[in-house]
C-alpha cells in the first residue's frame, strides 16, 4: 500500500493521481519534501497527515503554516494546498488520502449522510492545523498515524484497522467543526480559494499566450489589485511568479521527455527570447536547459 508522493495535476491543478483502488480506496505515502515540494493541488478525496521528521511548511487553501514532528493536518475534499520544507535537513510526511466512501459507504447510508456531508460541505471550517502540543487534538494526530501505520504494514485485516482510524478521525473533526465559530475571515479564506483555483485553471490553460494580470484577473471577475491579493494570500506569490513558474515547469517536462530544440521548448512555454528563457531557467533549475537535457543535474519533481 505504501507509495512514493508523485503530484501531478491537470489544467485545472486537480490531481491526477489515483489513490488506491475501487475496492480500498486510499493512498498511503511516505512523502519526502527534501526531493522537491508537494505542489498547488486538489483532489476530490479528504487527507490526513502528521510530519514524521522536519519542519513543514502546509498551505491549505489562503492559510499557511509550519508544522514540526508530531504536528499534523486535515484537508477538506475540493481544496488547494501545498507544502514544502520549511528548514534545511530531512523533511517527511505521513499522509493518507481517502475517498469518503471508505469510511462513508453508500450514499444513502447513515455514515455519509450523518457525518462525511456535514464534514465535506463545510470546507472553511474543516480544514485542520492539529498541533501535537495540544491535548484536545493529540487523539486525532493518533487515529491519524494509527490508520497511517496499519496501512503502510498490511498487518492481517489491515484495511479494517485503517477504516476503523478514520472513522474515528472523522468523528474527531467533526467535534472540532463544531468548537470553530463561523465568521468573516473563514468565508473570505473560503471565496479566496475559489477564485485561486480558476485563476490558476486559466494559467494552465493559456501559459504559453502573453498574459498580463488583467487577463488573469477577468477569467476570475476580479480587479486586478483584487486578483494580486487572492495571489499573495492564498499561494504566497504574484501572478507573474507561478506564470514563470507554471512556464518552467512545462519547460522541464519537454526538455527531459521531448528532442524538441531548445527554441521550439522556449517558444511552446510562452518565452519569445531564449537568451531570457536560458537565463531564467539557469537562475530556477541551476542549470542551462541543454545540461539539464543532457542530465547534469537531478531532475526536479
Amino acid at each position: 500500500m505504501l507509495s512514493p508522493c508523485n503530484t501531478t495535476v491537470d489544467g485545472t491543478n486537480r490531481e491526477l493521481l489515483a489513490h488506491g483502488t475501487g475496492a480500498f480506496p486510499v493512498g498511503c505515502y511516505h512523502d519526502d519534501l527534501c526531493r522537491g515540494e508537494v505542489v498547488w493541488h486538489w483532489h476530490e478525496e479528504l487527507e490526513a497527515a502528521v510530519v514524521s521528521e522536519g519542519s513543514v511548511a502546509v498551505t491549505i487553501g489562503s492559510q499557511t503554516c509550519t508544522l514540526h514532528t508530531g504536528d499534523g493536518f486535515f484537508v477538506n475534499t475540493g481544496v488547494l494546498h501545498a507544502a514544502r520544507a520549511a528548514e534545511e535537513g530531512p523533511c517527511r510526511l505521513h499522509s493518507l488520502v481517502f475517498h469518503p466512501r471508505l469510511v462513508g459507504g453508500s450514499l444513502d447510508s447513515v455514515f455519509y449522510q450523518a457525518y462525511l456531508l456535514p464534514l465535506m460541505h463545510a470546507p472553511d471550517q474543516t480544514n485542520f492545523y492539529l498541533s501535537g502540543g495540544d491535548p484536545a487534538r493529540r487523539p486525532a494526530l493518533e487515529m491519524i498515524e494509527r490508520a497511517w501505520q496499519a496501512c503502510a504494514g498490511e498487518g492481517p485485516h489491515f484495511e479494517l484497522a485503517v477504516r476503523a482510524s478514520l472513522s474515528e478521525l472523522v468523528a474527531l473533526l467533526l467535534d472540532y467543526r463544531q468548537a470553530v465559530p463561523h465568521g468573516s475571515e473563514e468565508g473570505r479564506a473560503l471565496r479566496d480559494s475559489e477564485r485561486i483555483k480558476t485563476m490558476l485553471a486559466f494559467v494552465h490553460s493559456h501559459f504559453a499566450e502573453p498574459l498580463t494580470v488583467a487577463d488573469i484577473a477577468r477569467s476570475a471577475a476580479v480587479s486586478p489589485s483584487e486578483c494580486l491579493r487572492c495571489f499573495r494570500r492564498t499561494i504566497g506569490r504574484t501572478p507573474a511568479q507561478y506564470l514563470r513558474d507554471c512556464r518552467l515547469r512545462r519547460a522541464a517536462e519537454l526538455l527531459s521527455g521531448t528532442d524538441l530544440p531548445v527554441a521550439q521548448v522556449a517558444a511552446d512555454c510562452g518565452f519569445d527570447d531564449v537568451s531570457y528563457f536560458t537565463r531564467v531557467f539557469r537562475a530556477c533549475r541551476q542549470a542551462t536547459p541543454t545540461a539539464y537535457r543532457r542530465g547534469g543535474v537531478q531532475k526536479a519533481k
